[in-house]
């Protein structure tokens, strides 16, 4: 090999792939010394060194030097494809040296496939990819965009170099803002905490070094200009800028705007705020979805459960009553228990026991059989919840199935109010059209239309005198078998006042199909 060639090829795998070039000599040398070895045999003792500044080649085989002439012997192809595979894996660590340190940070690329799951960003020196996990809920990426995310992930994948970005966590929103915003930079403002729910809302605390400046209106912008940066790279989703304390009774309440909190009760032994509100107040500090409080519990650091003073009542003479009832535990340790904030049996399995020995006084062979107790009960507490739950689901399920049919009975099952015989439905017919007719023969002038009747309408007037005279007929027998039956129905008619037949059709024995 000539060495003026080694040094031009050492140094454009330096500039081209970003390679140390002692990377690149010492693959080199590796690669010379194992075609060596499969020239003079594996057992042979080969060492090969490259001069950094000349590009000379030193060889020795078992102690002697060996000359330019055997080393051109030694087979070129080999030692070439030796070379290729030391200078991949080169740069392969080189890539991954290089987007480890960026994990965590922005980067820009260009969208190369986005068929909606798995898509392909190039980053310039890698193709990175955005799985469909880590891309914001509801969004939809083109090809040929320019998207940015954060790095997330870095591995190897043979030769080659895994990156997977993220558009959900968030270190993306601070990020954006740090792009957007010049004073977090220079330190003025900073980020304290941050918690997000992609694609829906971010809460972003923020505080300031400096008492003039306004952290929270530095971060909206001039008519909000900065945030809507912000929330358009982010497809939309809402951002709540907080002020930031140190202070979880200060932090808190501004963590649940826009609710109104009234009180805020911390119980430093399991962590948990109790905040009190309203009854107007609740739906809103609990969001929707539980949202607002699960997002301002991320912000916090504090488990925080939101109710009322009526509830917070309730649930406190509901704990001091079931912790009374385990033996062993009296009415001052319960009231003790409850001040700490333990409100539940599971709240108390989890209670440290040197804690609560020192709370109670009690051995700790007593205590460890109360919190078995407790362990025991919060597993029937669990179990009868989720019974309870499945319930209401197959309620609703049920409710479902009623409603998509549209209220109606099912096939087979004929109406309460109507007769299931023939027979009863031609009496009914009957009997309503012997009653139209006496009310016509009862009528002091008869309709307009039958007295301008014309002539050739007698036959059919006829026929229905007839039809009228069979009908009194059967009105007549109707009216002995009713006055036999009963004596207040005397005096029939087709349909009563309440809707229902009164005309003898509810009896169960005339109901029946003959």
């Amino acid at each position: 090999m000539n060495p003026q060639d080694i040094l031009r090829y050492v140094d454009s795998m330096h500039r081209e792939k970003n390679i140390d070039t002692d990377l690149v000599f010492s693959a080199i040398e590796s690669a010379l010394q194992s075609a060596a070895k499969r020239q003079y045999g594996e057992e042979s003792d080969i060492t090969v060194n490259l001069d950094r500044s000349n590009g000379r080649i030193m060889a020795t085989l078992d102690g002697q030097p060996l000359g330019d002439d055997q080393i051109g012997r030694i087979g070129a192809q080999t030692a070439k494809q030796v070379i290729i595979q030391k200078v991949r894996e080169a740069e392969r660590d080189s890539l991954m040296t290089e987007y480890r340190e960026q994990i965590g940070e922005i980067v820009s690329g260009i969208i190369g496939k986005a068929d909606g799951g798995v898509a392909t960003v190039n980053l310039g020196n890698v193709e990175a990819i955005l799985p469909r996990s880590e891309q914001i809920p509801g969004e939809t990426l083109h090809a040929n965009e320019r998207v940015r995310a954060i790095v997330f992930e870095v591995r190897a994948a043979g030769n080659r170099v895994r990156v997977v970005l993220s558009r959900t966590r968030p270190q993306l929103v601070q990020r954006l803002f740090e792009q957007e915003i010049p004073e977090l930079s220079e330190g003025v403002i900073s980020i304290n905490s941050i918690s997000r729910e992609p694609g829906y809302r971010s809460k972003v605390a923020v505080s300031s070094v400096d008492s003039q400046v306004d952290p929270i209106a530095v971060c909206v912008g001039y008519r909000g200009s900065r945030i809507k940066a912000v929330r358009e790279e982010l497809a939309g989703e809402h951002i709540d800028v907080v002020r930031f304390s140190d202070d979880p009774q200060v932090l808190i309440p501004n963590a649940l705007q826009p609710a109104e909190v009234e009180q805020v009760l911390l119980c430093d032994l399991i962590g948990r705020a109790i905040v009190l509100v309203q009854e107007d107040q609740l739906s809103l500090a609990i969001g929707r979805r539980g949202q607002n409080v699960r997002l301002a519990s991320k912000l916090c650091g504090w488990d925080i459960e939101i109710m009322t003073g009526g509830e917070l009542e309730e649930q406190i003479e509901r704990a001091v009553t079931g912790f009374s009832q385990i033996d062993g535990v009296t009415e001052e340790i319960a009231q003790a228990l409850v001040e700490q904030g333990y409100l539940s049996y599971d709240d108390l399995s989890v209670i440290e026991p040197d804690v609560f020995a020192e709370m109670s006084g009690l051995p700790l062979e007593t205590i460890d059989r109360i919190v078995e107790v407790a362990e025991a009960r919060a597993e029937e507490a669990e179990e009868a919840a989720a019974e309870e739950r499945a319930q209401r689901r197959e309620r609703e399920k049920a409710q479902k199935a009623v409603e998509a049919q549209g209220g109606e009975a099912p096939a087979g099952e004929a109406p309460a109010s109507e007769a299931p015989a023939d027979e009863a439905a031609a009496e009914q017919t009957a009997s309503a059209e012997a009653e139209a007719v006496e009310s016509e023969a009862e009528s002091p002038e008869p309709p307009v239309a039958e007295a301008e009747a014309e002539p050739a309408e007698t036959e059919v007037a006829a026929e229905e005198v007839e039809a009228s005279a069979e009908a009194e007929e059967v009105v007549a027998e109707s009216a002995d078998d009713s006055a036999e039956s009963d004596a207040s129905q005397a005096q029939p008619t087709a349909v009563g006042q309440d809707g229902g037949d009164v005309d003898g059709s509810d009896d169960p024995q005339r109901n029946e199909p003959s």
